[in-house]
């Protein structure tokens, strides 16, 4: 059974009688179904009856129909109502629009819409540039996606993949007071989605592209890279790599390896492999052999390749033709954004001494993190119950709030370096050690670090 998480809380409203053993027993058939009894509370009480309200963390939907029943089976004992407290969290969505500006008066009215507003539309209309100061596009991104590639969830379309933009967005605004939109598109055509984003682009300061399939992703970021005057960053690319870059330049601190010297094995050639691997190689790495589910990645390989041009050209320069299993040997760094459960405890122990492994994948990793750390000197995973998280918030929203404040119309790899320092900054010296080798994404410094170093570099380079 996989371990109890919030996203599989629920909530069970029972009556029962109020003697203290029936609220023990409440307790008693939580655990012994092996649930994680986080609340307690009663609701309603007289000297007859009680209600009490029984939350608890499950591990899956199964799991917590298992608690139920058990609840239900007690003597005595009558569930009113079960609440998935993940979907009470998402009903009406979890984002909303609030006016920045008072409008309680005819004076208020008269300067935030008409006749006031129409001078401002004339001093847009005579020096486009101002919009970026006299609108929203001075702090708002569109999300946008096609809902092909949804983390751990696939090709699942643009409905479905509006909670994800919508919690994207909000973490914007928690972490880098940036206002964000999900902008989820009805289309799979690399065509229509540039099209439709150009022209969407003008109350925009930034496109933050999300879970678009690869091949796809890459023409279309450099599609809208090329027709629009703002950022485009492609957060499932990008953010990815400049999380994995910073948590790699804190671990070969404490390793004592240089990146030219490096062996690294990458597995997952996709969207967020190519972006790892382009951002290590600008920073000094030059040995990285990939692979993707048919293996190792190289020109000719039988069967052909779904990768980018890029990837057969800089990796694998020795055409390795064996498995993922046999490249580990030797290897000083393993970076997994994959799938889960392809490595095992027997092949990290073939790797390098002070090895390191990145495994990525969600929610179940490359390895277990358990097993990896009996063999590797640090490891780090996706998930936030086990150290070292590499997550892509850390990133985007530090960025496009660095973005944002310079004015940028581009953004540049000199940026994404940038960013991926600033995060590897957030950990002191006398905090760095195997199991912190990146800051907490609740840490309040990092996205001011981010967006400082960011907004730097963008301005030199205007």
């Amino acid at each position: 059974m996989s371990a109890n998480s919030p996203g599989y809380a629920i909530t069970l409203r029972v009556e029962l009688s109020p003697e203290s053993a029936s609220t023990a027993g409440l307790a008693q058939a939580v655990s012994d179904c092996g649930a994680s009894l986080t609340a307690l509370d009663v609701v309603e009480s007289s000297y007859e009856r009680m209600v009490v309200d029984v939350t608890c963390d499950t591990s899956d939907v199964d799991h917590a129909d298992q608690v139920t029943a058990a609840i239900k089976a007690l003597p005595g004992a009558t569930v009113r109502n079960v609440s998935d407290r993940t979907f009470l969290l998402h009903l009406g969505g979890k984002i909303e629009v609030k006016p920045k500006v008072p409008l309680r008066t005819r004076d208020d009215l008269s300067r935030a819409y008409t006749p006031g507003v129409a001078r401002v539309c004339m001093a847009i209309a005579e020096d486009p540039k101002s919009a970026r100061h006299l609108t929203i596009k001075r702090n708002t991104v569109a999300v946008v996606t096609d809902g092909s590639a949804v983390l751990g969830l696939g090709n699942i379309g643009p409905a479905a993949a509006l909670p994800v933009m919508e919690g994207k967005a909000a973490l914007f605004k928690q972490f880098a007071d940036v206002d964000a939109w999900p902008v989820c598109l009805d289309t799979q055509d690399v065509d229509e989605i540039v099209r439709t984003v150009q022209i969407l682009a003008p109350q925009y300061g930034g496109i933050n592209l999300e879970d678009i399939s690869a091949p796809r992703c890459f023409e279309v970021e450099a599609r809208l890279r090329e027709l629009l005057d703002i950022p485009v960053f492609h957060d499932d690319q990008h953010g990815t790599a400049i999380v994995v870059l910073a948590a790699l330049q804190n671990a070969l601190k404490i390793v004592k390896k240089k990146p030219e010297d490096l062996k690294i094995i990458l597995s997952g050639a996709g969207a967020a492999g190519t972006a790892i691997a382009q951002l290590l190689m600008e920073t000094g790495v030059k040995n990285i052999v990939a692979f993707d589910s048919k293996g190792a990645v190289y020109d000719g390989r039988p069967g052909g390749n779904s990768t980018s041009t890029w990837m057969l050209e800089n990796t694998n320069k020795d055409e390795f033709k064996g498995t993922l299993g046999e490249s580990l040997k030797g290897a000083d760094v393993f970076i997994g954004v994959s799938a889960p459960d392809i490595i095992t405890e027997a092949e990290v122990a073939t790797m390098a001494d002070k090895s390191i492994v990145f495994a990525m994948a969600n929610p179940d990793p490359e390895i277990d993190p358990i097993l990896a750390a009996k063999h590797a000197a640090i490891v780090a995973t996706g998930r936030s119950d086990y150290p070292n998280q590499i997550n892509n918030v850390l990133a985007f929203p530090g960025i496009f709030r660095g973005l944002l404040d310079a004015g940028a119309y581009k953004i540049t790899t000199a940026t994404l370096i940038a960013a991926a320092q600033a995060i590897a900054d957030c950990v002191k010296p006398e905090q760095l050690n195997a199991s912190y080798i990146v800051p907490s994404v609740f840490d309040p410094h990092v996205a001011t670090s981010v967006a400082a170093a960011v907004q730097r570099v963008a301005e030199a380079g205007k």
